[in-house]
């Protein structure tokens, strides 16, 4: 694959199963080095666009490629390829599953380093725990992991090959704040080391810290693909701004210039604007707007 080719591209993507349309002509292009998330409600079509470029799912028709090769020919669903050549591209792709699986009777350690010997150049297990968070659980055996412990030997697993493109599904599920932050900062980490990155989530706050670009999806269909700021036009969407009147009541005014509002504001009294807020439509505002006239 040539490094100037896209990690994905996908072109007309059709996938029905029976009478209901899950997926009905998406065109996507990830860039290699790309944190792309793709984002929509339960039933959308995320989730089997995902499978298809994973290679779990049969599609019904259009193209795909992923670092290069179509992943229904490697998963034997299309036409024929080597073993090898099979073999080398699932080397390549790294993925974390909403639940990989459960290895009750073996410790964290046990499990990654087993796992790790499906790879032929892998990371080093004991790093690859650590920068998860778990080295205080190595010994420890999986069954007694927490819900987000247990997620977070789900993305070792993930990592542990050196993956070129990372697939994240939900992969903070069950964490709680101070360990979702640390997580970021571990795909930012697998970002500048130059893994590319496709993540479902629906934690809207984690697309905007994490993505360079989000996708939109509802009803089968990409309704947007823009930058988090951008998606939507909500940088140049009409701000509000609040403020309260001396009598106690409150004011809220749209307006696309809020700047000389907030002077006008600030001028009639003398200084400080009691209650002062400006804000602009969230991430998450573009988003229910999206899905809900879709």
């Amino acid at each position: 694959m040539d490094d100037d080719d896209p990690a994905i591209r996908v072109r007309g993507l059709r996938k029905a199963y029976k009478d209901n349309v899950a997926v009905a002509g998406v065109d996507l292009t990830v860039a290699r080095g790309e944190i792309f998330a793709l984002l929509g409600p339960n039933g959308a079509g995320k989730t089997t666009t995902v499978e298809i470029l994973e290679g779990y799912r049969k599609r019904d028709g259009g193209e795909v490629t992923v670092l290069g090769v179509d992943p229904a020919v490697v998963n034997g669903k299309r036409g024929t390829t080597t073993d090898a050549t099979a073999r080398h591209w699932r080397e390549r792709v790294g993925i974390v599953l909403q639940g990989t699986g459960e290895f009750d009777e073996l410790t964290v350690g046990e499990v990654v380093r087993h796992f790790a010997q499906f790879y032929p150049a892998p990371d080093d297990p004991a790093e690859v725990i650590t920068r998860v968070g778990l080295a205080e659980k190595t010994r420890a055996r999986t069954h007694t992991l927490s819900g987000g412990q247990k997620r977070r030997l789900d993305v070792a697993l993930g990592i542990i090959g050196r993956p070129e493109l990372l697939f994240l599904d939900e992969p903070t599920t069950g964490f709680d704040p101070e360990a979702r932050r640390e997580f970021w900062a571990l795909i930012h980490d697998l970002q500048a080391g130059g893994t590319t990155i496709v993540l479902t989530t629906h934690y809207l706050e984690e697309a905007e810290a994490l993505a360079d670009r989000v996708g939109v999806i509802a009803a089968g269909r990409l309704l947007a693909v823009d930058t988090p700021r951008r998606l939507g036009s909500r940088d140049s969407a009409q701000a509000t701004v609040s403020w309260q009147e001396p009598g106690g009541g409150w004011e809220r005014r749209p307006t696309a210039t809020p700047t000389a509002l907030v002077a006008e504001l600030a001028g009639r009294f003398g200084g400080e604007v009691p209650g002062l807020t400006v804000t602009r439509p969230t991430l998450e505002d573009v988003y229910l707007e999206m899905i809900g006239s879709a």
